[in-house]
């Protein structure tokens, strides 16, 4: 099993789209990655021979920033806008969409799924 960067490859996948499983490395990434190194992208993880598997770990660690580094530069990114007050960092702050979404509608999955309908948190009251 090839593993790079900590993470482990899926064996029975087609290269192109195991490599995915490593974060920060997308589909285009993967392409460029297999034809700098001149691999066919077709071929599965398990097909692939000592010095291909040493060649994309060692393409991918030198020149990619993933997994730990890039979760930690993004995390030193989120932090610094918060600091300076921007307005991208208060958002960020208040759990709220970022990137200019509408939020009359559609971003419970920033808020938390909090529904806000008439009477969702009122206290009951008893009939009699």
């Amino acid at each position: 099993m090839l593993r790079i960067s900590g993470v482990n490859v899926p064996d029975n996948k087609r290269l192109e789209i195991s490599l995915t499983y490593i974060f920060g490395i997308g589909k285009s990434t993967s392409t460029k990655i297999l034809e700098e190194l001149n691999i066919d992208k077709l071929k599965k993880t398990k097909d692939l021979t000592e010095e291909e598997q040493n060649a994309v770990r060692n393409h991918i660690e030198k020149k990619f920033k993933v997994e730990g580094e890039l979760k930690h530069e993004i995390r030193d990114n989120v932090k610094r806008l918060k600091e300076i007050g921007c307005y991208r960092g208060v958002r960020h702050q208040k759990g709220l969409p970022v990137h200019g979404q509408r939020t009359k509608t559609n971003n419970r999955t920033v808020r938390g799924n909090v529904r806000r309908t008439m009477g969702s948190g009122r206290a009951k009251t008893e009939k009699t």
